[in-house]
């Protein structure tokens, strides 16, 4: 099939590219001059597991709209729906709620169904966007016309893993607005893999991605709070907690997201609770569930930040790792830096490094002091660098994810064991 992109982002990219990669002809656009050099370079400023090496043999065309109407069997349409930055999950948890922006969104399928008129064309058009329920018939549908078949169609992907949880989904989720366009993506996607498609209402599958998204968070704010509970309870090891619990596959489901550590972030999850606690707030729902998941976590960083300076002892403070996963260079909604921006609102200073947006760790070292005195290292991101980290001895090393092994010479504390 010949699939468009109207998007070509941290999403659309490397789903195009899985595409493609599939035997399908993929062509796309995107409003960032910065991200279609990019492609034509075929070179990627973010870390994002089999991108590159897809992207260096592939030959996705840059097509206009007009064009990408013209000529595509389906669609695709993952434009943003962002938040505000103060949403994001790097900062504290503003007093008010609020929905997405669905501006970009909007306009968006505002021209392709302007293109499809011109073109006297019926489109196949799937929105990925994340919303909140009931804004694709709000929003999206009265900007369309007839020759637009539409259907609803998030997926469930990290960032950093995007090609391979997309090739392999757990379910395909599909909004139905147009059945003929539903048959014709479900079509399509027996070319990609084997996964369950799953058919229900537009609104149902809106309700459905922000709930699954929650629904991690969710599991990530209990097992930290069990963590912080380990942490002094004598006897305790929280590793052995949740591997128990994470044997328990009938009731508990499975171990993903269940290990004790940072908070829950990303471009997804903080401000998916957000927008449901807006939500909730809108339906003045008995409780609103999802405000305590973010509470939780700002709680849970708030703790951190009394962890270390029960044990700074006058030693400087550096976290290490800025970026909300491992082995990527993605920081939106990083835990990290939401734990920097607390100590300096306590003024307190604290000095932040990640060897995949910062660099070379010699010269780092060198300007912090590393290797000439004891200092308090925090570890944010369980980057597989930090395990051949020279931590000066005396040095005090916080550690939320119980990973390293250290000598003697340091005083290592893992969060959520307690041997009294």
């Amino acid at each position: 099939m010949n699939i468009g992109f109207l998007g070509l982002g941290k999403l659309g990219l490397p789903v195009a590219l899985a595409i493609e990669e599939k035997g399908h002809n993929v062509c796309g656009t995107d409003i960032s001059p910065i991200t279609l050099k990019g492609i034509r370079t075929k070179t990627l400023n973010y870390r994002e597991e089999g991108a590159q090496e897809l992207l260096n043999k592939s030959n996705i065309q840059i097509k206009n709209i007009s064009n990408i109407v013209k000529d595509c069997d389906i669609i695709f349409v993952p434009i943003q729906t962002p938040h505000e930055e103060k949403y994001e999950g790097i900062t504290r948890i503003p007093q008010e709620r609020a929905d997405f922006n669905y501006e970009h969104l909007r306009n968006g399928l505002r021209d392709l169904a302007i293109e499809a008129m011109v073109h006297r064309k019926e489109i196949v058009v799937i929105i990925i966007s994340t919303v909140l329920p009931g804004t694709i018939r709000r929003e999206i549908i009265p900007v369309l016309n007839n020759y637009v078949k539409l259907c609803y169609n998030p997926f469930f992907i990290a960032m950093g893993t995007t090609i391979e949880d997309f090739l392999n989904s757990e379910i395909i989720l599909f909004g139905v607005e147009d059945e003929e366009a539903a048959k014709k993506a479900e079509e399509f996607y027996k070319t990609i893999n084997n996964s369950p498609f799953f058919k229900t209402t537009l609104e149902n599958a809106e309700l459905i991605k922000v709930v699954y998204n929650t629904f991690i968070s969710t599991k990530i704010s209990m097992i930290n709070t069990v963590m912080e509970t380990c942490h002094y309870l004598p006897n305790t090891n929280i590793d052995e907690v949740s591997k128990a619990l994470s044997l328990c596959t009938k009731r508990i489901v499975s171990n993903r997201y269940l290990q004790g550590g940072m908070g829950d972030g990303g471009g997804c999850h903080p401000r998916d609770n957000i927008a449901l606690s807006y939500l909730a707030n809108k339906l003045n729902l008995s409780f609103n569930w999802y405000d305590m998941i973010m509470k939780q976590r700002e709680h849970q960083t708030e703790w951190l930040v009394k962890l270390i300076l029960e044990n700074q002892n006058n030693l400087e403070i550096n976290i290490l790792g800025k970026s909300f996963k491992p082995e990527t260079n993605l920081t939106l909604g990083s835990p990290s830096l939401l734990l920097k921006n607390i100590l300096e609102e306590k003024n307190i200073t604290a000095k932040i490094w990640d060897p995949y947006i910062d660099g070379n760790v010699e010269a780092n070292a060198k300007e912090y002091g590393w290797n000439d005195r004891a200092q308090l290292f925090f570890i944010g991101t369980k980057h597989e660098a930090f395990h051949h980290f020279y931590f000066y001895k005396d040095s005090v090393i916080i550690d939320p994810f119980r990973y390293l092994k250290l000598k003697d010479d340091v005083k290592y504390i893992p969060i959520g064991i307690c041997n009294q």
